[in-house]
């Protein structure tokens, strides 16, 4: 596996996201058909994630794909991320049954497409050039998630969420970027995952405003992340 990533990064990476997509849909799948929703779902992700992190910490790529504490220090970069993690949060929520499996899997999702999309694409990507490796980074997270109509959900929902994941796929590239860690991803990705099964239904209406917030929010902080702190990205690189 080690030959086939120093080779064909970009592919490598391709091939997991391959992996990912069609191991959780069929998961689910398989979940629902047993009756206990997210069962084989939190199995699946266990491994997949157990795998890949060995496999990165085998081969010293823990810091290559941003798993490693916030360069810099800058604690105060998050606040936006923060507000935005919230967003389960604006439409009321309410306690519902059976949550734990689904809240095991929310995380090893988070892990998983944050250090695919993020540490394995971007970083493949990144060498021949970097506006390049946001977008395909950005877009191709935020275009994984139209697999949910498969899984029976709305057209609407799924068109919004596919907005709101691409922009903050740019927000978490953005991130990644100028402090060369996944963390406040990983944690941001998790919340808004984990509180998303408590997360009262919106009106199309409220659903619509809420994406063009997130939306707005997500874009507006990564793009002054990437203006702003330029210079700490080039000597962040320039030390690797």
């Amino acid at each position: 596996m080690k030959k086939f990533f120093d080779r064909y990064p970009v592919w490598f990476a391709v091939v997991w996201i391959i992996v990912y997509v069609l191991a959780f849909g069929n998961a689910d799948t398989i979940s629902e058909s047993l009756g206990v929703p997210k069962l084989i779902t939190a199995v699946v992700g266990l491994v997949l994630t157990v795998v890949l992190l060995l496999f990165l910490r085998k081969h010293s790529l823990f810091p290559y794909c941003g798993l490693q504490k916030v360069q810099g220090g800058r604690w105060a970069w998050f606040l936006p991320l923060i507000a935005v993690s919230t967003v389960n949060f604006w439409h009321g929520l309410t306690v519902r049954d059976e949550a734990a499996l689904y809240l095991i899997s929310m995380v090893w999702v988070a892990i998983l497409e944050e250090a695919i999309f993020r540490g394995l694409l971007f970083r493949a990507m990144e060498k021949d050039g970097r506006t390049a490796a946001v977008i395909v980074s950005s877009v191709t997270f935020g275009v994984g998630h139209i697999v949910n109509l498969l899984l029976g959900a709305e057209l609407l929902s799924t068109a919004l969420q596919l907005v709101e994941a691409t922009a903050l796929g740019f927000c978490f590239t953005a991130i990644f970027m100028v402090t060369g860690s996944l963390l406040p991803c990983i944690l941001s990705h998790a919340f808004i995952n984990c509180t998303s099964f408590f997360a009262l239904d919106p009106t199309p209406t409220g659903r619509i405003v809420t994406c063009v917030i997130v939306t707005v929010v997500a874009v507006s902080y990564g793009a002054w992340l990437l203006k702003k702190n330029a210079v700490l990205y080039f000597e962040m690189k320039d030390e690797e």
